[in-house]
């Protein structure tokens, strides 16, 4: 039986869909009711709204660490590592490139770790970190944007790939490599898990190979790599360079929220697994950015080469991937294979990071919609408006602008990544003043906690301001300083000034079950929601502000509650 016959299954409603269920009998379906309904029945593939379930996480910790591998396939990496390179120097774009991972790694840590641990996207873990159950929109935003952004850079991407291997024009390949995702997105984890596994090897070999030759066949190369010093002539160590590059590099911060958007389905953490479960969610989790390092340097790396080898010119396009693989490969190969492979490798890897980012950024808009209209559109609707917003960008032509567009949304994300990591490290494990186990229920939140959501909103607003130029060109290119200190300094100065009081509603939600089990993983015992006739797990459930005719207790899921326009369902605060 398939995964998805499981669930459907494991979660049918036990009444008719559309009418509660109160006290064991059908009440009459109201337009609430519906809406729950229909909202539940559709995310039931990829739980677009809420925790992840036991029943539904099937999968082996190495197949969640493999398909969230598979999201980092992405050709943007090479053209990153190309244009700092090209830009600053090699010296200089390697610093960068390992001050940016250095601090990936270490703020996507926390993340990666409460999704696995409590099956939550990153969404769910910020409402609970310093921003509230209104307050986390904003952040959803960020992350859409960063969705959109970089589906347009890999669109952009395979469309010079067919355009140089096909003849097709770049306005055409732009349309086709923005409608080719829609059809591979319909579905959730069960789709994407597959096509990751089964794609990785052929990317893996069509983009090791050609790097291996050159360092075995031209091993001059690497005097050059290293000898090369950007376009300014002078490439030696500079802070305000490398601080540049790093910035560039940093915009990819918030490509942890699409590796959690995998993690969050990782199987219970047990004494018997807990040695795999660690490795998966630690490689796929913030390691996802070593390989993004390596493939930054192995982009710089082939386009100095193509820069030094053929024709000084050759700069003009030695940051895009599809030239610099098919340079290499024609080295190796007859030029109608080279070309072949080439293609081959941009449309692969477009596709595989392409659907994650359709698939995360159509979470995010549906996430953020739902929640402030109290109405759940289909997450179809969201896929389609992240991929119109892409394709913008990409008739824009904002490949020629990357650098820029990508240093400025470096602040951003960096402002919100931080901000969250700060609040689990520090105020959750450190100071205390936070509540350690994570929460996402409507009702149990405030509207906005201060502490989450002034700190990113201040972080980001000055790291952008020295960005620009606002305070001299002296500290312009230390942005990414101030974005990521204030985001790890005002977070623990908030919650100590508000003693922590903004971060919870309500401390008991009014169940008896215990929420953990005897390994400390999410609790797998069902409850039924009166609202939707659905059985959900505890994690997901609090009691209704709804009592059965009877005056017994009733509960509610979070994602009905995140459409109960009414608020009739939600507890009243604890004074």
């Amino acid at each position: 039986m398939s995964n998805d016959q499981e669930t459907t299954q494991l979660l049918e409603p036990t009444a008719k869909p559309g009418s509660a269920v109160v006290g064991g009998a059908r009440t009459a379906e109201t337009a609430g009711n519906a809406a729950a309904v229909n909202a539940t029945k559709e995310s039931l593939e990829d739980y677009t709204l809420r925790f992840a379930p036991r029943s539904y996480r099937k999968w082996s910790a190495g197949v969640v660490a493999t398909s969230a591998l598979g999201g980092i396939a992405y050709l943007a990496d090479f053209s990153i590592g190309a244009n700092i390179g090209i830009a600053y120097g090699t010296v200089n774009a390697i610093f960068g490139i390992l001050v940016a991972a250095v601090i990936i790694f270490a703020t996507g840590f926390p993340l990666a770790y409460y999704a696995a641990r409590y099956n939550i996207d990153l969404d769910l873990i910020t409402r609970g970190s310093g921003f509230g159950y209104y307050g986390s929109v904003v952040t959803n935003v960020i992350f859409a944007t960063f969705t959109f952004i970089f589906f347009a850079l890999e669109g952009s991407i395979m469309a010079q790939g067919l355009e140089l291997g096909l003849g097709v024009p770049q306005w055409l390949g732009y349309a086709a490599s923005t409608v080719i995702i829609i059809p591979l997105v319909i579905y959730g984890m069960n789709t994407l898990a597959k096509l990751q596994v089964w794609t990785t090897p052929l990317w893996l070999l069509l983009m090791v190979v050609p790097v291996g030759y050159l360092l075995i066949s031209h091993p001059e190369s690497i005097d050059s790599f290293f000898a090369y010093t950007g376009g300014s002539g002078d490439g030696g160590p500079n802070l305000a360079s490398v601080m540049l590059a790093a910035g560039v590099c940093l915009s990819l911060m918030a490509q942890i929220a699409e590796q959690i958007d995998y993690l969050r389905f990782m199987p219970p953490k047990t004494a018997a697994n807990k040695g795999a479960w660690w490795r998966a969610v630690i490689l796929a989790g913030p390691g996802w950015v070593i390989f993004g390092a390596i493939k930054q340097i192995v982009g710089l790396f082939i386009a100095i080469y193509l820069i030094a080898s053929l024709d000084p010119a050759a700069a003009a396009t030695a940051n895009e991937p599809v030239h610099q693989f098919l340079g290499v490969y024609r080295e190796m190969m007859p030029a109608w294979l080279a070309m072949t492979l080439a293609v081959v490798l941009v449309v692969i890897s477009q596709i595989k990071i392409n659907v994650t980012n359709a698939y995360s950024g159509s979470l995010a808009w549906t996430n953020s919609f739902t929640r402030v209209t109290k109405t759940y559109p289909g997450r179809m609707v969201f896929v389609v408006v992240n991929l119109v917003i892409a394709l913008i960008l990409m008739e824009a032509n904002m490949f020629d602008f990357l650098n820029t567009i990508l240093g400025f949304y470096a602040n951003c994300a960096m402002a919100w990544v931080v901000t969250v990591a700060s609040d689990i490290a520090i105020n959750k494990y450190l100071l205390k003043v936070s509540p350690k186990v994570p929460e996402f229920r409507r009702g149990m939140l405030y509207a906005v906690n201060p502490v989450g959501f002034v700190s990113m909103l201040v972080s980001a607003g000055i790291s952008i301001a020295v960005f620009f130029g606002a305070f001299g060109s002296a500290i312009q290119p230390f942005s990414p300083i101030f974005a990521v200190g204030l985001a790890v300094v005002l977070p623990p100065l908030l919650a100590l000034l508000t003693r922590g009081r903004y971060y919870l509603r309500r401390t008991d939600d009014g169940i008896d079950l215990p929420m953990f089990d005897a390994d400390g993983n999410p609790s797998d015992a069902k409850l039924l929601c009166h609202v939707t006739g659905i059985e959900f797990e505890r994690p997901d459930m609090v009691r209704s502000a709804q009592n059965a005719p009877d005056g017994g207790p009733q509960y509610v899921s979070s994602l009905a509650l995140s459409t109960d326009k009414t608020g009739e369902l939600v507890l009243p605060p604890q004074p």
